[in-house]
């Protein structure tokens, strides 16, 4: 990877882009993508398209997810201290000691999410585990009216501090990168066309689309809108393969063996076959992984949209879920990209994936 594209992936995985509030993020992916693109589109909800030879009659789509799970301010006490909810899947075991950037009218206030000491904590009669409600972030103010004071109210968005870094030179490491590296590396595909001069004999859009951590609310509105022929997923997936995970039910996924690829009811089977074909002939690693009902992604949006969308879903495996030290393979995010590029690079206009074709 390139100093240019490091740079932008630090800078946008370090930019909080708490699930409805995700404009901030967008417009530093948006920025990025200017050189590659026709064109974009938003939508008032704040999903961001970069447009790529518009205006052709078939249209494809890339797509990831922009929004990271968060916290809302639920209640604020009379001695000063925050009471929380969830804004998406956050993890209230992980929150205590856990410092915390609270987004403010008057800017960033600092806090941590506070936790009585081990030596004070009554754990032989009664253990006490971090609860939604028992963990409370302090401040450091001694009233309600001191909190309020620095524009703290219910509802008011918090995310935890922990930035991006690598491990070891084969890792990278953070929050939020579900799905944010799915965003860079779906603009990456997009500079990849651009610096190679392909030319696509379709239209493509590439889509960043917000609130999948609340029930793929984004994904929703945009695939009305753009109405594809095909839409191609890009999300996280479960290593299963570090301690206390059970691969008889979570399946056998590991990062470093390159994306993985998800068959299911919303997964179109001619068009997963289409991608399994591309990582074969240009021996790019692939996994496999079931989903029972639905994926869980943006790929169930996606797919029964409009009268029906052929959608598939490449996932990149990712260690820690919803974690403050999420962890993907290096090697991995460069396979998901040459997959995705070296699917549209072949892929003709007005291509069917009908069962009946």
């Amino acid at each position: 990877m390139d100093k240019k594209s490091e740079k932008f992936l630090g800078d946008y995985l370090n930019n909080p882009s708490p699930t409805g509030f995700e404009a901030g993020g967008q417009k530093i992916w948006m920025n990025y993508l200017k050189p590659f693109a026709d064109q974009f589109i938003t939508d008032v909800y704040g999903s961001a398209v970069a447009v790529i030879n518009p205006g052709q009659s078939y249209k494809v789509v890339i797509e990831a997810h922009a929004d990271e799970i968060s916290w809302f301010v639920n209640y604020i006490s009379k001695d000063g201290f925050i009471y929380v909810k969830r804004n998406g899947g956050s993890d209230a075991l992980i929150a205590p000691a856990k410092r915390v950037n609270i987004f403010t009218d008057k800017g960033i206030v600092k806090g941590v999410f506070g936790w009585p000491a081990i030596h004070i904590r009554n754990s032989d009669t009664k253990p006490e585990f971090p609860k939604v409600d028992n963990i409370f972030i302090d401040v450091g103010a001694s009233s309600k009216e001191e909190v309020t004071e620095m524009g703290i109210y219910p509802g008011t968005v918090l995310t935890f501090e922990d930035g991006f870094s690598s491990i070891n030179d084969k890792y990278y490491m953070g929050r939020a990168l579900d799905n944010r590296m799915g965003g860079f590396m779906i603009a990456e595909v997009a500079r990849r066309l651009a610096e190679k001069k392909v030319k696509l004999p379709f239209t493509l859009f590439v889509v960043n689309s917000v609130q999948e951590e609340v029930g793929l609310r984004g994904a929703q509105m945009i695939a009305q809108r753009l109405n594809p022929d095909l839409a191609i997923i890009t999300d996280v997936t479960h290593d299963t393969n570090t301690p206390m995970i059970e691969k008889i039910r979570e399946g056998d996924v590991k990062c470093g063996e390159g994306p993985s690829l998800t068959v299911g009811p919303a997964v179109q089977n001619k068009l997963l076959r289409a991608i399994r074909d591309t990582a074969e002939k240009h021996k790019i690693k692939y996994q496999m992984e079931a989903a029972s009902r639905s994926t869980g992604t943006d790929t169930d949006a996606f797919a029964y949209s409009n009268q029906g969308v052929a959608s598939a879903l490449i996932s990149l495996p990712l260690r820690y879920m919803h974690t403050t030290v999420e962890m993907v393979a290096k090697s991995d995010v460069e396979a998901c990209i040459d997959l995705m590029y070296e699917f549209l690079k072949g892929l003709k206009s007005g291509t069917s994936f009908s069962y009946f074709d």
